[in-house]
């Protein structure tokens, strides 16, 4: 057989099935993935509740004649609360979380931030760690891994009784963070038809959840387990380790339920297809390269100054919920509210308005109103709280399409040759700048709208750099580290997509040259 009619592994997939009953399936279960992860990303906003409180002044001898939150009026000198403090539930409906449980008010404020910090520390190297597991041992192990991890660290979390047992709980529930469904992301887009992968994938990135309590979030992550009887491991991770007939059975089994017939003599192109190509597919490019030529150099610190404010500002405005009138609860359902919108338009506008008009304009509305916020907590006295949480939930409409679109603009801008280790460094950049995201909203306590200037500015910010990334719609993607040199530098800052006539046709890209 000729070389250019062997099967590879996408043909193979068009022989067994690219959109059938097995991918349907698959979808499924990504679905109840993200499901998971959605309550393990959100569920520390709620352990974190701060209750209505102030000192409990039932055992002070004196007379006492205005308790505060940290401090009580004895004979008009205030003091600072010795007795211990008042938890009311007004706002939390019952709802016991740590910082009730431990007391963590007032002096003791700083430890559920540091905690949370430490949360994204995990984040950064359980992402690096379990990321180059993934190439050794495989995408569906490390799913589990993750799984598990999440599961015993939050288990941990809920039966903390001190800040240090706090902190190792959070940093390995953090090391969970996002592994435990990007596995399952990758082998969802490496099963499904090329055409279909952002309709597969989009609407089922972020779920809309009512928030629950935190415990019931564990027993899933053990679910994972069933996994290793549903779900195959990555084909093309197989045949790049030289397990080729493994792979194989993976491609008759979604034949098998997509109720397909695979002959020999096409098993038999595709053996002959890895002893030909896979072996000798190497390439000695690194992350590095992309920082060895200035225009290229521009783009990737763009894009990393990009992740980094997306990531941040999307986790801080994601718990902001605390000190606006309203019970937790409630705010974080209305603002999550708008995670559905958010994917559904950005399925019906991106391929028209473009990735950098999509970009830029989302980031600065969510700065626009984020900064409206914080300017009228700061020079109108008690402001309505249906404000503040109008122009909340307004912000995190745009922080949301923001974030869900900004990883394709990654995707598409880094070149083909080093397109893996650069979006990872990319994604972990913004895993590391949410460090801050605990202690930017601690800052309220200091001057209560702190966390909200801080945010807008740095998103007004991220949208005016993204003016200076060149546009990826309708356009040759670059595919070596020269092309991403010269990509897009023919290009003005205010050139949109959606405002000209499409001079430079994208080309009909093979799906195995970028997938």
């Amino acid at each position: 057989m000729a070389e250019e009619e062997l099967v590879d592994i996408d043909c193979m997939l068009q022989h067994v099935g690219n959109f059938g009953r097995f991918q349907l399936i698959l979808m499924l279960l990504f679905s109840t993935i993200n499901a998971f992860s959605a309550f393990h990303y959100f569920g520390q906003t709620f352990i974190s509740v701060v209750p209505d409180y102030h000192c409990d002044v039932r055992n002070y001898d004196l007379n006492v004649t205005v308790p505060y939150k940290c401090h009580v009026s004895v004979s008009q000198d205030e003091v600072e609360c010795s007795t211990g403090w008042v938890f009311l539930k007004n706002n939390t409906y019952g709802f016991v979380g740590i910082i009730e449980e431990l007391e963590w008010v007032c002096d003791n404020a700083w430890k559920p931030a540091l905690g949370q910090s430490v949360f994204f520390i995990g984040s950064v190297i359980g992402s690096l760690t379990l990321g180059v597991l993934a190439d050794f041992i495989g995408r569906l192990h490390v799913l589990v891994i993750a799984n598990m991890l999440a599961f015993f660290g939050n288990m941990a979390t809920i039966l903390s009784s001190d800040i240090t047992i706090f902190a190792l709980s959070r940093f390995a529930a953090g090391c969970a963070t996002d592994t435990n469904f990007v596995m399952m992301y990758i082998i969802v887009m490496e099963y499904i038809k090329p055409s279909l992968r952002t309709l597969g994938s989009e609407p089922m990135h972020r779920l809309v959840l009512l928030p629950l309590l935190y415990g019931s979030a564990l027993v899933p992550h053990l679910s994972v387990l069933g996994f290793y009887f549903l779900v195959p491991e990555s084909a093309q991770w197989l045949i790049s380790k030289g397990r080729t007939e493994d792979a194989i059975q993976c491609f008759r089994r979604i034949a098998k339920i997509n109720k397909r017939t695979v002959n020999d003599k096409i098993v038999e192109s595709l053996r002959k297809y890895c002893e030909v190509h896979v072996s000798s597919k190497q390439t000695n490019e690194s992350f590095l390269g992309l920082l060895k030529t200035p225009k290229l150099r521009r783009k990737t610190i763009i894009l990393v100054f990009k992740s980094m404010v997306l990531t941040l500002c999307y986790d801080a405005i994601s718990r902001n919920v605390n000190g606006l009138g309203y019970s937790p609860f409630v705010v974080f359902t209305a603002t999550s509210s708008t995670i559905l919108p958010a994917c559904l338009f950005i399925l019906a506008v991106q391929d028209k308005a473009g990735r950098k008009a999509l970009a830029s304009g989302s980031l600065l509305l969510s700065g626009v109103f984020t900064t409206g916020s914080g300017v009228i907590q700061a020079f109108m006295q008690n402001p309505e709280p249906i404000l503040i949480i109008t122009l909340a939930v307004i912000a995190r409409l745009g922080i949301n399409v923001a974030y869900n679109s900004g990883a394709q603009y990654a995707v598409e801008l880094i070149p083909t040759v080093v397109r893996g280790q650069g979006v990872s460094a990319i994604h972990v950049a913004g895993y590391a700048a949410s460090f801050f995201s605990p202690q930017i909203l601690y800052l309220s306590n200091i001057w209560k709208p702190s966390p909200e200037v801080i945010l807008g500015v740095l998103l007004v910010l991220g949208a005016i750099a993204c003016l200076f990334l060149p546009e990826t719609l309708n356009r040759t993607l670059p595919v070596t580290l020269k092309d991403g040199e010269e990509f897009g530098e023919d290009e003005g800052i205010f050139e949109f997509a959606c405002c000209r006539a499409p001079t430079e046709s994208m080309a009909a890209l093979n799906p195995r040259q970028d997938s």
